[in-house]
């Protein structure tokens, strides 16, 4: 038996833990309403992709990308949006001032609020787009 108070109120409730111990490194627990909590993978944050040195690429949401241009410009073709889905690019060898990174959306979606590709030609950049609805489309999560 573990036992809670919560802070600030005489109010008490009951908290049912899993009957298992997380079954993978880095799970947490939730909860619903009634208070049943029940281990479940951690999700969010950016997943990592091993480096891109293609020419094309299609992007995925929640992914980062390492894009090498030493050999040639890429473009990367954004997914489908959902609202939040975020879509990170990093300058892995500081040659998009050679060989530019092109962002291109897909199908009629926008970047910027343009129906348009975004071309980024800076050495050593790093950006994250994220979608937020068909009116604006991506847009530049920091700028």
């Amino acid at each position: 038996y573990i036992g809670f108070k919560a802070a600030g109120t005489t109010t008490s409730y009951t908290l049912t833990m899993p009957g298992a111990v997380a079954t993978s490194n880095d799970q947490i627990l939730t909860s619903t309403t009634g208070g049943v909590l029940s281990w479940v993978d951690n999700s969010g944050g950016t997943s990592w992709q091993a480096v891109e040195a293609g020419a094309t690429m299609t992007a995925v949401g929640g992914e980062g990308y390492f894009i090498n241009t030493t050999s040639n410009a890429c473009t990367a073709t954004l997914p489908a949006g959902t609202i939040g889905d975020e879509c990170t690019f990093v300058d892995y060898a500081g040659t998009f001032d050679t060989n530019a990174l092109t962002v291109a959306p897909n199908g009629s979606e926008k970047i910027n609020g343009v129906a348009a590709s975004l071309t980024c030609a800076v050495e050593r950049a790093g950006f994250t787009l994220v979608f937020t609805d068909t009116t604006q489309g991506w847009l530049l999560k920091d700028k």
